[in-house]
């Protein structure tokens, strides 16, 4: 079989492939031998009929040449992917009018790919990265026992106004439009903290300042894109609420001492209490750091890369990262309109997250590829077929050969030098450590 690459424009190459006439012989004596083997002819035992019997009943040889030509084209694709080294970008296009093969005489076919380019990076020096600092010092420290005090706090009544620094009882009537109930608001009794998000901006600005026995009635028109948990379902449309205050909370925090740590939490005392929190948020920091010094790493190679990632490449992601999404939430269970109400997104606005996330990640990925290409970074032959021993399936081999022989073995290589690259990349870039600040 030779080859042939032609560049085109976009990242797009023209292959002309020529199959010698033995190869073509080949094909033809294997595909007269499964229709003798598939079928049944009067008078000749199964795989035994002869080829003009076999050119009789399927209506002339033009069906077996037919056939033999799709056999040709189709194994010798994945050959000519792995022997040139190509990284495809979505399906192969075909000539529409190849012929057929002849016996005994070579046969050419022509296809044109998307490729993946070969881009390059504005430098090649290693990268400079913002990290936490490993260790939990005092402010963390402060900061975790201030929300474990929060947890183990009460509510109190208070003469207050209700504020953001407060929470209420509150007795709500809420319709809509028509004037119907809105029963998902409708409540005498439902406890609410303004700042939450579990309604609006809009309704915290209408209920801050309310006391106790007070009542006040006002109609919110909430935007789209403003609608919360509680709103989603009335998004964009007027919302009539009676809002009574049955009462003013304050969360009261437990007095931090060494008899409330011994008591409560079974630790000796509040030194005691302090060096837990320390070595939890040491531990947790010593999972997550690296996963975030690799996050900065790729983002600060793909901010390297100018230019964008060819669509393909991108609508590929895209198509990665839905499927990823779906399977995870069908493992927890969550249906997608519960998801978005959650986290207070519309269908829209997800779909442009995942596009733009798809775009992102598209090019972080040809950084990487320049940075292996730059640091002489490959994939060995061991590498690859350790990736199948690692799949723990029954023959290894067997699924490397499939894998060769569908030509999807560039994928397998590609993962391989994307992970040598990126741990190159981490392991020489110029880490600072940032020391915690509690946010303002």
């Amino acid at each position: 079989m030779n080859t042939a690459v032609k560049p085109l424009e976009d990242n797009t190459i023209e292959v002309t492939v020529t199959v010698d006439g033995k190869e073509v012989d080949s094909q033809i004596a294997k595909v007269y031998r499964e229709f003798a083997n598939k079928y049944s002819f009067p008078g000749f035992r199964k795989g035994k009929a002869p080829r003009p019997v076999i050119d009789n009943a399927l209506g002339g040889p033009e069906a077996v040449l037919a056939s033999v030509t799709e056999a040709v084209i189709n194994d010798a694709y994945p050959l000519v992917v792995e022997e040139e080294g190509l990284f495809p970008v979505g399906q192969p296009t075909f000539g529409e009018d190849m012929g057929t093969v002849t016996a005994g005489e070579p046969y050419m076919f022509t296809f044109t790919l998307a490729v993946k380019p070969e881009v390059e990076l504005t430098s090649y020096e290693p990268v400079a990265v913002e990290l936490p600092e490993a260790g939990a010092n005092d402010a963390e420290i402060d900061e975790q026992i201030d929300v474990l005090l929060d947890h183990y706090g009460t509510y109190e009544d208070t003469d207050e106004a209700l504020s953001m620094d407060t929470s209420a009882d509150l007795a709500m009537k809420a319709t809509d439009e028509s004037g119907e109930p809105i029963e998902l608001l409708q409540s005498a009794t439902r406890l609410y903290t303004p700042g939450t998000g579990l309604l609006s901006e809009a309704f915290d600005e209408q209920v801050c300042g309310m006391k106790k026995g007070e009542t006040r009635t006002f109609t919110l028109d909430v935007p789209a894109e403003e609608a919360a948990i509680l709103l989603q379902d009335q998004a964009g449309k007027p919302v009539a609420f009676e809002v009574t205050v049955n009462a003013v909370q304050k969360r009261v925090k437990p007095e931090l001492t060494d008899s409330w740590v011994k008591e409560t939490l079974g630790l000796e005392d509040m030194a005691d209490l302090r060096k837990n929190v320390a070595d939890s948020m040491e531990k947790q920091k010593a999972d997550i750091i690296p996963r975030i010094k690799e996050n900065a790493v790729g983002a600060a190679l793909a901010e390297r890369f100018e230019g964008e990632a060819p669509e393909g490449m991108v609508e590929q992601e895209e198509a990665t990262l839905l499927q990823d999404f779906f399977t995870q939430l069908q493992r927890q269970g969550v249906g997608f309109d519960a998801y978005l109400a959650a986290q207070g997104l519309t269908s829209d606005g997800f779909k442009e997250d995942v596009k733009l996330q798809a775009a992102d990640n598209a090019k972080q990925q040809l950084a990487l590829d320049a940075w292996a290409r730059h640091k002489g970074i490959t994939a060995t032959p061991d590498e690859i077929t350790a990736e199948f021993v690692k799949a723990n399936v029954e023959d290894p081999a067997a699924l490397e050969k499939e894998w060769r022989d569908s030509g999807r073995l560039f994928m397998i290589r590609e993962g391989i030098v994307r992970a040598k690259a990126m741990k190159d990349a981490m392991d020489t870039a110029v880490v600072t450590e940032k020391p915690y600040e509690p946010a303002k």
